[in-house]
């Protein structure tokens, strides 16, 4: 029997869910192997039809939102695509990361065929909240160093952070294509982790009907809170 999504807010029109690393939002032609979706889980568990208002990689965890109506699925697709959503995440990188940065790196989306499309402009803002190095060896080092970041993005282009990090060679832990295969395949190996270390931890925007300022925020899950005890409380 599917595990019910764990809701974080709810209304007569909204829904936000805590969404699992490694699952689909909805149905993809890239993965016709998969039977479970969030939407489909949402929709038997509410008992009614749910629209997904902005999208989530597979392997990112976090605050996933949903309209329960069309006029409010029209409302919130509308915030989302200007760009009026505040979205934060939580990401474990490789690297020592500098205090703050700003990302901006246009990037491509790749068409239905893989082509690659139009540059676009992208923009994250970094900020670093932590950093350890382990006595873990790894290639020509006898330790291994990472960062715990907050990223939030400015605009909301596919795969934006996963590439803006790679761009500054600070690659998210778990992240395929394009993480570092080297460090993935290590953290698989020495702590059985295989999951992608992204987590979207808060999402605040004006609600359409009242207009006033709604904050989700999601606690981080059981593989994301496992690393950073890992790397993090050793060292501390």
């Amino acid at each position: 029997m599917t595990e019910p999504l764990p809701i974080l807010y709810q209304t007569e029109t909204l829904v936000a869910v805590n969404k699992p690393h490694g699952l689909l939002v909805h149905r993809s032609p890239i993965a016709s192997d998969v039977s479970e979706f969030a939407v489909q889980i949402l929709r038997d568990q509410l008992g009614q039809r749910v629209y997904p208002v902005h999208r989530l990689d597979r392997k990112t965890g976090g605050v996933l939102l949903f309209a329960l109506t069309e006029a409010m699925n029209s409302a919130m697709q509308v915030q989302f695509a200007e760009g009026q959503v505040d979205k934060t995440y939580l990401a474990i990188v490789r690297g020592y990361t500098p205090d703050t940065q700003t990302i901006d790196y246009p990037l491509r989306r790749d068409d239905d065929n893989g082509r690659p499309g139009p540059l676009q402009d992208a923009v994250t803002h970094l900020r670093t909240l932590r950093r350890t190095e382990i006595p873990l060896a790894h290639g020509k080092h006898t330790t291994s160093r990472y960062s715990l970041v907050e990223l939030t993005p400015t605009t909301g282009r596919m795969h934006q952070l996963r590439k803006h990090m790679a761009h500054i060679m600070h690659p998210i832990i778990g992240d395929r294509p394009h993480g570092c295969n080297k460090q993935n395949k290590l953290f698989l190996e020495q702590f059985g982790m295989n999951t992608m270390l992204l987590h979207a931890g808060r999402v605040a925007f004006r609600h359409p009907d009242t207009g006033e300022t709604v904050t989700i925020e999601a606690p981080l899950q059981t593989e994301f809170t496992r690393m950073l005890q890992t790397l993090f409380e050793a060292t501390a």
